[in-house]
């Protein structure tokens, strides 16, 4: 690693922080059902009394975008978007195939259906738990 690319996730470590703070400081607007920041942010580009969440028709920042401002080569330092998928989905999509899984539970299922064929006596003479 170069002393660039150090310099790069230091630069990420410090948006995360500033960001995390951002969401746990903000002021929350009961009336107007809103989050509005309570602070300035400069490196994530929030101004004091800018809101940040609200119900409907809104699009909050995300932090993958202010990452994109300050880096220039943001996806080599950042995890991809979950809906992209990361590694987690290429392991059940490439290496972990549903046949597997599917086949193993079935041979469980087999076995536990072959045992479950013995039954004991029958409880209250087969009349069920009604107490009369």
């Amino acid at each position: 690693m170069t002393t660039n690319d150090l310099d790069w996730k230091s630069l990420i470590v410090d948006l995360k922080k500033q960001w995390g703070s951002m969401w746990k400081e903000r002021l929350e607007d009961k009336l107007r059902a809103e989050g509005i920041a309570a602070e300035d942010y400069p490196q994530l580009f929030v101004e004091k009394g800018l809101i940040v969440t609200a119900t409907r028709d809104f699009r909050p920042p995300t932090f993958a975008e202010i990452v994109k401002k300050h880096v220039p080569d943001p996806e080599k330092y950042m995890p991809p978007d979950p809906s992209v998928g990361g590694w987690g989905k290429f392991v059940q999509t490439s290496i972990a195939g549903k046949n597997r899984t599917s086949n193993s539970r079935r041979l469980k299922d087999l076995k536990k259906s072959k045992e479950k064929t013995k039954c004991g006596q029958p409880k209250k003479g087969g009349r069920g738990w009604l107490h009369k």
